[in-house]
């Protein structure tokens, strides 16, 4: 919006030039989107305390955890008007890169909104009916992976995909391309809902995640970047970048009230909104299969469920102490804030060699 309205006029003001500089803008994405957290988030949470929107514990959950109760919940607003605003401002919107990231985020920040709704304020325990729940998540993919297909900005690359550690290396999923993206936008949404159990462990790899993929949409979106470390050219894609430094700054800011302890969650409001990006992002930047080093530790949190479930009805026995595995550690005697400490410092190792990924092939 601000591109529009000040970049015509630099011819008058030298110095409105600045935004035709995606850094330029990324930075004050990501300024606007700490600024906004901090300024909205007092708001948010006295009125999501007003009406009494608290979360409910798990009673088969770690006893540490009780003393969570009531806790006001659905904080992904925040998030969400962290992230769009700032975007909608520095972010060239005729994008189609920025347009499709923007309706992701919003798409399951609505889903998770009506789940958090359900369960908090009708006090319907399930909240969502999963099917439905499973019906945003498909319905998104198929509108993304549709718009990839038909729209003629990916006509040479639609269903390429990037191999890491391989130079010049593409998978081309041709027809099951669509299959694909749904099932990359379910699991990443699902798998950060999973990790969202521990204050400001979810936000924190979010955070972590989105500056790598930051550095990612910028060095795709340079002929000579791209050129230079052999990847797909993605004319426009550096515009992401732009999204991406909002959610550095959406997740700072919201760490401020959901870091140890907690005066906020995010809800499925946030966690399924922040998921769908993700995957999105990987899906638009053509690094889908990056997710699983970038996104490690949500890969990780996803298994440690599927292994869990698997193990104890083929086999009677449970592998860890309580899954998600962040659990699993809390049982073991890790106090909360070690865990997602730690937990963080293996995220930014991952991202680290993700982008180390570029060079050695």
């Amino acid at each position: 919006m601000l591109y529009y309205l000040l970049y015509p006029l630099r011819d008058y003001v030298s110095g409105l030039n600045l935004f035709r500089y995606i850094t330029f803008r990324a930075a004050w994405a990501a300024i606007t989107a700490l600024i906004i957290s901090l300024f909205v988030g007092p708001y948010i949470i006295r009125k999501l305390q007003s009406l009494q929107v608290g979360e409910e514990i798990r009673s088969d959950g770690p006893q540490s955890h009780l003393k969570k109760a009531g806790t006001p919940t659905m904080g992904g607003l925040i998030i969400l008007a962290a992230v769009i605003i700032p975007t909608l401002f520095w972010a060239r919107l005729e994008n189609v890169y920025v347009l499709l990231i923007l309706f992701a985020t919003l798409w399951m920040g609505v889903v998770g909104f009506i789940d958090d709704y359900l369960k908090t304020v009708k006090k319907m325990a399930k909240g969502l009916i999963a099917r439905y729940k499973l019906l945003g998540q498909l319905t998104l993919g198929i509108i993304v992976g549709a718009v990839i297909y038909l729209a003629p900005e990916f006509e040479e690359i639609r269903t390429l995909s990037t191999v890491p550690f391989f130079k010049n290396y593409e998978i081309d999923f041709g027809i099951l391309y669509i299959p694909v993206v749904i099932f990359i936008i379910t699991a990443t949404s699902n798998s950060v809902n999973l990790t969202d159990g521990l204050d400001g462990l979810a936000i924190g790899l979010v955070g972590i995640s989105a500056v790598a993929w930051a550095m990612i949409a910028y060095v795709s979106g340079r002929v000579d970047f791209s050129d230079y470390l052999n990847i797909i050219y993605l004319p426009g894609a550096g515009e992401l970048t732009v999204y991406c430094s909002a959610l550095v700054g959406a997740a700072l800011g919201f760490l401020w009230y959901n870091s140890y302890p907690a005066k906020v969650f995010m809800g499925d409001t946030g966690s399924l909104a922040l998921g769908s990006a993700l995957g999105t992002l990987a899906i638009l930047l053509k690094k889908e299969l990056f997710l699983i080093i970038i996104g490690g530790v949500f890969v990780a949190e996803t298994l440690s469920v599927i292994i869990q479930v698997a193990s104890f009805k083929y086999r009677g026995k449970r592998v860890f102490r309580m899954a998600p595995i962040h659990h699993h550690f809390e049982l073991k005697g890790w106090e909360e804030p070690r865990v997602v400490v730690r937990f963080w410092i293996v995220a930014i190792l991952l991202a680290l060699l993700s982008l180390s990924t570029f060079k050695i092939r």
